[in-house]
């Protein structure tokens, strides 16, 4: 007979303790211990992969070890592509959170409708074939080779995969996913926990790419322990505004590729559109003459792409000043308003200002803290700045103007879309090709250059 006993596990990073705790000791929260009954059973009746036998290792010299290039699946999309490092590594175990109805399961399913020679199985454990099959309507696809189930036991999800032999195993989600081998209600902690640890087994031994979706809780971060963003390869953000048409996917874990790459999307009627060029539509193009309004020139990993910087500036009508920001660390505008104050002498003490990213994508580049300034600057005065005026560079705690990266990208970016100036960091200019730049440069060191340069004319 199997020994069972309860135990209390915490949901948000999974330690376990024999009693109830208020507090975790691990995470420091409150009130996430959970009761679950654990049945010890034998090793005949844990989790079994279908078709795989066991093998031992043995160590061996790293000198000896003979290292090979990833093989890589492309995978139709080439903002996946770019943000996944080239394609869908072979033998990888893939993690895409986002919030509901934000578009994950559309975007995976799009991604597999348009695979060519390349045979998926999607399991879905939240909708019914026939619903998958309405999604799928939506979708432009020419006769791919998806096979689809609806199943939440892993045993039987071994069992379909060995049955298909697919090319691109999809989880939908992972949080419903349940195995034999424990007791407990799905999405528990110890549920997610092995039967992602069983998955990770199962792509590395048959060498099938395993694509998950995860669920987010209420702060923000994947649902389920901590130790689930551990076990897998890639971990990839899907979030955006739902009150937007933009989609951003962003990795924040990727043991093959880059952490700094950013994907773009549009959510259509259709399904996501790429947006291969994001300056265009990220600009609106109706801002001349108005005030509170900067260009900046930002860089998501390797592409360079200019946003626009919003601010408004009013009269507090109560004793505390607001102070909001969208898509911009709150933080960083309270350090950068002080230096307004500070170093240039504005006063900004008994005024609300609010901020704000258009297009409701989120930058943490630090080049846009000269827009910054500078759109809340031209609200406080009233005074717009000229529409055909770019900027970028950090601003120090001293006021000046720190140099940034990879400029000269930047102003290609910018002479592309038809800026004719841009103010950038005079230390920067060492390391540039004039003779291929055709705007006009502006350096400057502290923020008062810059400002007389925004406003020379009023």
């Amino acid at each position: 007979m199997a020994k069972s006993k309860t135990v209390y596990v915490c949901q948000n990073c999974g330690a376990d303790s024999p009693k109830w705790i208020g507090k975790c000791p691990s995470c420091g929260e409150w009130n996430t211990y959970v009761e679950e009954i654990i049945h010890k059973a034998p090793a005949s009746s844990k989790v079994v992969i279908a078709g795989l036998e066991p093998t031992k290792q043995k160590p061996i010299l790293i000198t000896d070890v003979q290292t090979t290039t990833e093989e890589r699946i492309d995978t139709s999309s080439n903002e996946l592509n770019r943000v996944l490092g080239g394609g869908l590594v072979k033998g990888s175990l893939v993690l895409i959170g986002g919030e509901p109805g934000i578009g994950k399961s559309t975007l995976v399913l799009q991604v597999v409708l348009g695979m060519k020679s390349k045979r998926t199985l999607y399991i879905s454990g939240e909708e019914s074939v026939s619903q998958l099959k309405l999604r799928a309507e939506r979708l432009s696809y020419k006769e791919p080779d998806c096979y689809i189930v609806s199943e939440t036991s892993l045993e039987q999800v071994f069992v379909h995969a060995q049955n298909v032999q697919p090319d691109l195993l999809i989880v939908d989600s992972i949080q419903t996913i349940t195995t034999e081998a424990i007791e407990s209600s799905p999405g528990s902690v110890s549920q997610v926990r092995e039967c992602a640890a069983a998955l990770l087994k199962f792509c590395k031994s048959t060498n099938i790419p395993v694509l998950l979706i995860g669920h987010i809780n209420k702060e923000g971060s994947i649902a389920g322990p901590k130790v689930l963003e551990h076990i897998v390869d890639t971990v990839l953000q899907f979030e955006g505004d739902q009150h937007y048409m933009y989609r951003i996917l962003r990795p924040i874990k990727n043991r093959f590729g880059s952490t700094s790459e950013l994907g773009i999307f549009e959510m259509q009627q259709t399904g996501l559109r790429e947006v291969s060029n994001p300056s265009e539509l990220l600009l609106s193009q109706n801002h001349e003459g108005m005030s509170g309004v900067a260009i900046a020139s930002a860089i998501e990993g390797i592409r360079p792409f200019l946003i626009e910087v919003q601010a408004l500036v009013s009269t507090a009508a109560y004793g505390t000043p607001q102070r909001s920001s969208t898509g911009f660390d709150l933080r960083r505008l309270n350090m950068l308003l002080a230096v307004l104050e500070k170093r240039a002498g504005f006063k900004l003490i008994q005024k609300d200002v609010f901020m704000n990213i258009a297009g409701g994508i989120r930058v943490n580049d630090p080049a846009i803290d000269l827009a910054v300034i500078s759109a809340v600057l031209s609200s406080s005065l009233d005074i717009a700045i000229e529409s055909e005026v770019c900027v970028a560079g950090e601003v120090g705690l001293s006021g000046e103007i720190r140099p940034i990266n990879r400029l000269e990208q930047r102003i290609h970016e910018a002479e592309k879309l038809g800026f004719k100036k841009m103010i950038i960091p005079k230390v920067n200019l060492k390391s540039l090709d004039l003779k291929k730049i055709n705007i006009e440069l502006v350096q400057v060191r502290k923020v008062e250059e810059a400002f007389r340069v925004m406003f020379k004319s009023s």
